[in-house]
């Protein structure tokens, strides 16, 4: 495991927020439990009423989050990272629903993800690394401008990854972006 990944679970397992490349666009990622949820949602200035995405290298991190985890067995790797919208388990956090009753779930084969959720036992929570209404950040010093100093880790961007997944409701196979 690289020390990079080893120090970003170390502080994800803390609470703390971190952000880092995925295989769409640079991230922002904590655990799912309900402070690291509100800080993360705080420091975007995002809506409380907005989802966030649940992102893991193994699909046996989602089945905390869904209410049927044999639907899992229906996603599979492609070559266009795709975002699934399930029906959510009543336990899920209500900070990733955004007031609806599923949740939203990327699987990637990802590197860093992948020893993410190794090390964290946990998916990711994961949503565009910007202010909201703001593009995208692309260097560590457009995180540092937007976020002011207040991410607890930087894992700094690539060049490679800049498109957002595609959206699919996995009950009615429903293309939503």
């Amino acid at each position: 495991m690289s020390f990079k990944a080893r120090l970003a679970a170390h502080i994800m397992r803390s609470g703390g927020v971190v952000s880092l490349p995925t295989d769409t666009i640079q991230g922002l990622s904590c655990l799912p439990f309900f402070d690291s949820l509100m800080r993360l949602v705080h420091l975007k200035k995002r809506s409380h009423n907005k989802g966030l995405i649940l992102i893991s290298s193994n699909l046996d991190y989602f089945i905390p989050y869904v209410e049927d985890a044999a639907l899992l067995e229906q996603i599979e790797l492609g070559s266009v990272p795709t975002t699934y919208i399930v029906k959510a388990h009543k336990n899920t956090p209500k900070m990733l629903l955004g007031g609806h009753d599923t949740v939203a779930i990327r699987l990637t084969d990802n590197s860093l993800i992948d020893e993410l959720c190794q090390l964290t036992g946990s998916a990711l929570v994961s949503t565009s690394a910007n202010l909201s209404g703001y593009p995208v950040a692309q260097s560590s010093l457009k995180l540092r401008l937007y976020f002011k100093g207040q991410l607890d880790y930087i894992i700094a961007p690539v060049t490679t990854n800049s498109n957002p997944s595609s959206i699919i409701n996995l009950h009615t196979g429903e293309k939503l972006r």
